[in-house]
């Protein structure tokens, strides 16, 4: 049992690294002005916290609403991928003006970090956005993050600035990620609905948890709902990480939460590596392996994953590839593959024994190591 959290873990004395996370939908009205008096009270929570020694990261929505506006486009700029690019180019620079403005009147130095869902699913790349957030927040600057969705297609995007947080988070080894809502945490059903009450401490994603969570966005200016925001908090919870939604509605949000508490808090689980935190975190797989009961267990037991155990395998991987491994109709693992699609075909279900005989060389005897594998 984990002791439940306040919003006391997410304080400058015990949160050195903070993400925060704001989206469009508290950023802009609905009529595609940014929100320029609100945005100065948050601006003034990170001000007082960076002043008492936090190092703050904020990952930001709302250019391709400031965008739209900007170039006169339907439906928000969300009327065609074209539509949602152009919105972003030119939302983005008026996005990034009003941060640098604010920050910069609290002598805080802003820094633009622009990203898509390839920059942090490729390892090499992963390390190097690791590496750039160190050098920046070492120097007392206030990374500024957004994904890059001027060039990011259906296929390549995060969709939602949710996951986006807790994958930068990830990267930068953060202690905590706050995502500021238009809602103020998990209900127990849609916040619309009679007797709905909020959770106020969740140990750990299940599926009762995950029923929960339809149903409850309620803006719709943005992409995200409270679906992307459990996924968020599992990705951040795999890489031992705290998480908290709160309403971002009312002025000096994060003030609010220090004094009121109120808000969802998701507990981070033990962190199991840097390797293993960024497969945990990748939202991308080449392939899928179908595995038995038996299988499920080992695995759980912190066995490797072997042929024996496998029912079937779907995708296009090569060796080193990641997969999922799945049972009973969700992922239970993901990993670094040890054979390739075809050879993984051959081998579904066989002993060890029989594997020479069936490849013709001497296998691997595991189809994902232990080592190069973490369960979800």
């Amino acid at each position: 049992m984990v002791a439940r959290l306040t919003s006391r873990q997410f304080a400058p004395e015990n949160c050195p690294l903070l993400v925060v996370k704001v989206g469009s939908s508290l950023l802009v009205e609905e009529g595609g002005n940014l929100r320029s008096a609100w945005l100065s009270t948050l601006v003034d929570d990170i001000s007082g916290r960076h002043k008492a020694g936090q190092r703050i990261i904020v990952v930001t929505s709302g250019a391709i609403a400031l965008g739209a506006r900007k170039l006169a486009l339907p439906r928000g700029g969300r009327a065609s991928l074209a539509d949602a690019q152009a919105a972003a180019a030119a939302g983005q620079i008026l996005l990034s003006s009003s941060w640098a403005d604010l920050l910069g009147e609290g002598d805080m130095a802003a820094a633009q970090l622009l990203v898509t869902l390839d920059d942090l699913e490729d390892r090499r790349r992963y390390l190097n956005i690791a590496a750039t957030l160190d050098r920046l927040l070492g120097l007392g600057a206030i990374p500024v993050v957004n994904e890059n969705d001027s060039v990011a297609t259906q296929e390549i995007r995060f969709g939602d600035n949710d996951r986006l947080a807790a994958r930068i988070a990830q990267a930068a080894a953060a202690s905590g990620v706050i995502l500021l809502s238009d809602v103020d945490g998990l209900y127990d059903r849609n916040p619309s609905a009679e007797g709905a009450e909020i959770l106020p401490f969740v140990e750990r994603i299940d599926d009762d948890i995950r029923a929960m969570a339809s149903g409850s966005a309620i803006s719709g200016m943005g992409s995200g709902g409270m679906q992307s925001k459990l996924e968020a908090a599992q990705i951040a919870g795999l890489a031992g990480v705290n998480m908290a939604i709160i309403s971002g509605k009312e002025d000096h949000p994060l003030a609010a939460f220090d004094t009121c508490n109120t808000g969802t808090i998701f507990a981070a689980e033990e962190s199991r590596g840097a390797r293993k935190n960024w497969l945990g975190g990748r939202l991308t797989a080449k392939g899928r392996i179908f595995v038995d009961r038996g299988a499920c267990d080992a695995l759980g037991r912190g066995n490797s994953l072997l042929p024996a155990g496998a029912i079937s395998v779907e995708g296009d991987f090569i060796r080193g590839d990641v997969v999922d491994i799945m049972h009973d109709g969700r992922a239970i693992a993901r990993g670094l593959s040890e054979y390739g699609v075809d050879d993984a075909l051959a081998v579904c279900g066989k002993q060890s024994s029989e594997l020479e005989s069936i490849l013709g060389a001497v296998p691997r005897k595991v189809l994902v190591h232990r080592d190069q594998l973490v369960m979800l």
